[in-house]
């Protein structure tokens, strides 16, 4: 079975890149590596939801599966005088996040290692976002949305990215089955966001 950046331990020869982006309307600098999701650049589909993803300046946010770290380090950013939780089961995508958070000058995030949600389910937060691991399967991508519905405090908000084609009917009808509201508020090329209220 091929590696994938859902891997704890990535095997991948490391091949170590700077990139450039400007999200949000700040330019950031990000170091990426093999063995991480889209390590070529920021996907569209996380650029659509940085875009699209409502955070307040004193909000707890958590960003699930963040890779090296673009959607919550912007969160960050946002979310002034809140603080952003990061996690990852990926141990080379979680020290590229420290690095990328340093290097940014964002200090309001903490970083740790996580299989789904499971170490910080006692929890609480005002947003989760998401770009779920759609490669890890339906019943991982499910039991985010269930534990992301557990660490919300009420009137909290889950904010997902996913492509049509990739499943979007079903997880709508998931978290519908879950959330009190749930609605499309953009698409763009395919991806759709997904706002899903508590």
């Amino acid at each position: 079975m091929s590696e994938h950046y859902y891997s704890q331990k990535p095997t991948a020869a490391h091949d170590v890149n700077q990139i450039k982006e400007t999200l949000r309307g700040r330019t950031y600098t990000f170091l990426t590596d093999a063995g991480v999701f889209s390590k070529k650049g920021v996907d569209y589909g996380s650029k659509v939801l940085i875009e699209a993803m409502d955070i307040p300046e004193n909000s707890d946010v958590l960003d699930v599966g963040c890779g090296y770290g673009p959607m919550g380090l912007v969160a960050a950013s946002l979310a002034v005088k809140g603080k952003v939780t990061m996690v990852d089961i990926n141990e080379r995508a979680l020290e590229l996040t420290r690095l990328n958070a340093e290097s940014n000058h964002i200090s309001n995030v903490e970083i740790r290692q996580s299989n789904m949600l499971d170490t910080v389910i006692d929890l609480t937060f005002d947003r989760v976002i998401t770009n779920p691991p759609i490669r890890a399967g339906k019943e991982t991508v499910h039991r985010i949305f269930e534990q992301s519905y557990q660490v919300l405090c009420p009137g909290g908000s889950l904010w997902i990215v996913i492509q049509k084609k990739q499943g979007a009917p079903s997880a709508f009808a998931k978290l519908e089955s879950l959330f009190s509201q749930v609605s499309e508020v953009g698409k763009d090329k395919g991806y759709r966001i997904i706002k899903a209220q508590k």
